[in-house]
């Protein structure tokens, strides 16, 4: 129990409570609706106003286990270099990188724990090894650390921004100008609690484009990330009213969606490059498209012919 700070006298319950508790706004609302937000002993809504001095208790739900890595073989899962420092692999449709509350599928790192590969034990016990992150539906390139050393050095690499991640998207229409910098900040949905948005306030985040080929329905373009948050391409495509093709969750045409049999976001981690933690060597590394995007590209070209 404690008293409401004057800070945020006035605001709405489920506002308020995100901003002092640190949770999403959708999850303060379920706490609310659930009977677990009390001011001076009574219940109140989501949408009720917080007045400064009244005491504020809030019951929390029980924390959920870390979900542990299962060492089981990924189909589809590629190395593509493995060395004593890195292992860089092309990740597969429908894999997550590490294991998450909720998801039940394969995952990259229990992927490498099946294959015998060891990777570094820094960071936490579900995603030791990884640096960054792809979306489940997203494919291509990606680095996991095996040694101490590599963790470490590849963490601060990806912070001093000297890694060099390339990605092709097809978009829907046509970006104008066909090159230019996305630079808008982007946190969470304000109503989605599993979608991201650009967000006043939100975490600077910078997306260069150039568009490589013009399709009549599409464009296919190679993108650079100066930032890397989540979702940060699809996000920032869907803003511009250009998103990714087949990305139900960001306002993709289902329609053109289904002409190019997608059934997940054209979207691909095409090359990675970085200072070799070993020695520093600059070194990079590709992955070719897999099938259904090239189909998708087939199709568009066939239909543009």
């Amino acid at each position: 129990m404690l008293p409401v700070p004057d800070g945020l006298e006035g605001m709405r319950v489920d506002a308020g409570l995100s901003k002092l508790l640190g949770l999403s706004r959708n999850t303060v609302a379920g706490l609310a609706e659930a009977g677990d937000v009390l001011l001076d002993g009574a219940q109140v809504g989501k949408s009720d106003r917080l007045p400064a001095g009244s005491l504020l208790e809030v019951t929390l739900p029980a924390a959920r286990p870390e979900p542990e890595v299962v060492a089981v073989p990924v189909e589809g899962l590629q190395i593509l270099h493995q060395d004593a420092d890195i292992v860089v692999v092309d990740k597969p449709i429908g894999v997550a990188v590490h294991p998450s509350p909720g998801w039940e599928g394969p995952t990259v790192v229990g992927g490498l724990a099946a294959a015998g590969v060891p990777i570094a034990t820094s960071g936490a016990a579900e995603r030791q090894g990884v640096v960054y992150r792809l979306d489940a539906g997203t494919t291509g390139v990606m680095v996991v650390a095996k040694s101490e050393h590599a963790y470490t050095a590849l963490k601060r690499a990806f912070k001093e921004r000297t890694v060099e991640k390339r990605y092709h998207a097809l978009v829907q229409g046509h970006p104008d100008p066909s090159r230019g910098t996305i630079d808008a900040p982007i946190d969470r949905h304000p109503r989605h609690d599993y979608k991201f948005a650009v967000v006043t306030g939100g975490k600077p985040s910078v997306t260069h484009y150039e568009t490589v080929e013009a399709f009549r329905a599409a464009s296919l373009v190679d993108v650079k990330l100066e930032t890397g948050r989540t979702h940060q391409i699809r996000v920032h495509f869907a803003a511009l009213r250009h998103p990714c093709a087949g990305d139900l969750t960001y306002g993709a045409d289902p329609v053109l969606g289904r002409r190019l049999e997608l059934t997940r976001q054209w979207l691909h981690a095409r090359s990675l490059g970085f200072e070799h933690p070993a020695d520093g060597t600059r070194v990079e590394f590709t992955s070719e498209y897999p099938a259904d995007l090239q189909h998708a590209l087939d199709v568009l070209r066939a239909q543009d012919a």
